[in-house]
């Protein structure tokens, strides 16, 4: 398999347990994982459906549901699932995108860097959490500055794998706007490695995706510049 000229070597399942693929982070899809299902059901029905079943995850594990502390418990999962951190899995959310003419003529790099990342491993369903560094340049059009982060929000806001994260928001740059001139880079910690397995708290992750100009070495050295300012 390829994807922007470098081939990616992607073991078959059969190769591989459960518990290794969730350790080694294999990218096994450039799109999130969904069955053709996925929006059958109503948000109200999947919390009512998720709350039942978190329920009885809490029940199987020993904890009294009859705790004032617990008992309201299942159905905040459900609606934070569903609402809030896994909201970017559904298609109706997706930001809306506003192109302006580029009336100034600005033909340099623009950077939006230290854009706020939530997501979720979808290895563990830890968090994964950090800052998106985004840069395009224009081909005639402007992109109102708040739709860079939303776009990273939205893409962020489902289970997910850091590397399939930056390049789903590298490639929605370039289809919003019409240019392949285009970079991301993440930085952001895994609580999968900070709490669990190795815990190692000390470590973070960096990815990127450049296309277009950015696969220069002038233009790529100076978008890094910028993040070290």
């Amino acid at each position: 398999m390829k994807q922007n000229g470098t081939s990616l070597n992607i073991p078959s399942n059969n190769d591989l347990t459960l518990h290794d693929m969730g350790d080694e982070h294999f990218l096994t899809s450039l799109e999130t994982p969904l069955r053709a299902d996925a929006f059958a059901l109503e948000d109200s029905e999947k919390i009512e459906l998720i709350e039942k079943h978190f329920r009885h995850i809490m029940e199987i594990m020993g904890l009294d549901l009859n705790d004032d502390s617990l008992k309201g418990t299942p159905k905040r999962v459900a609606k934070m699932y569903i609402e809030e951190v896994f909201s970017g899995l559904n298609p109706v959310n997706k930001p809306a995108v506003t192109l302006f003419e580029n009336r100034y003529q600005y033909n340099q790099m623009l950077v939006e860097k230290d854009i706020t990342l939530f997501s979720n491993c979808e290895h563990h369903f830890v968090p994964i959490y950090g800052k998106a560094h985004v840069a395009y340049i224009s081909s005639g059009k402007v992109i109102g500055l708040s739709k860079l982060n939303r776009i990273v929000d939205f893409y962020a806001k489902r289970p997910q794998v850091q590397e399939r994260l930056t390049m789903q928001i590298a490639n929605e740059l370039k289809q919003a706007l019409s240019t392949d001139d285009v970079a991301v880079v993440i930085d952001a910690q895994h609580m999968c490695v900070h709490s669990r397995g190795i815990k190692d708290t000390g470590s973070s992750t960096i990815t990127s995706a450049y296309s277009g100009k950015f696969e220069e070495e002038s233009t790529r050295n100076e978008f890094l510049r910028y993040l070290d300012m």
